[in-house]
């Protein structure tokens, strides 16, 4: 369960992120209020889930797949640009969380 908390944190950041575009450095009340809801929710996550998952592979996970999340926000709502190199980089950093979340199963 702590995972999914994980992850919604996750995809709270990334409302964060989008809230922080559109709040142009705080000048707008509106996109500013969402971005500071979401940044509490997204370490209130984070938070709970570190109660149960190791504080590095929580944080590891939880800014990796933010991170991989709010590029295919960008490319989608901002027009970024799509490379292979881009897209790859996305690739292995999901690769690495998911590393990470079997790396704490124990296969004996």
């Amino acid at each position: 369960m702590d995972w999914i908390i994980l992850f919604i944190g996750s995809i709270c950041e990334v409302g964060w992120l989008i809230g922080m575009k559109y709040a142009q450095g705080f000048t707008r009340l509106w996109p500013s209020l969402i971005m500071v809801f979401f940044m509490a929710a997204s370490v209130g996550c984070l938070g709970v889930a570190v109660k149960t998952i190791p504080a590095g592979t929580a944080y590891a996970a939880w800014t990796g797949t933010s991170i991989a999340a709010a590029t295919l926000v960008g490319v989608y709502l901002f027009n970024e640009p799509t490379t292979f190199l881009r897209l790859g980089s996305i690739g292995l950093i999901v690769l690495g969380i998911i590393g990470l979340r079997l790396g704490g199963v124990d296969l004996k």
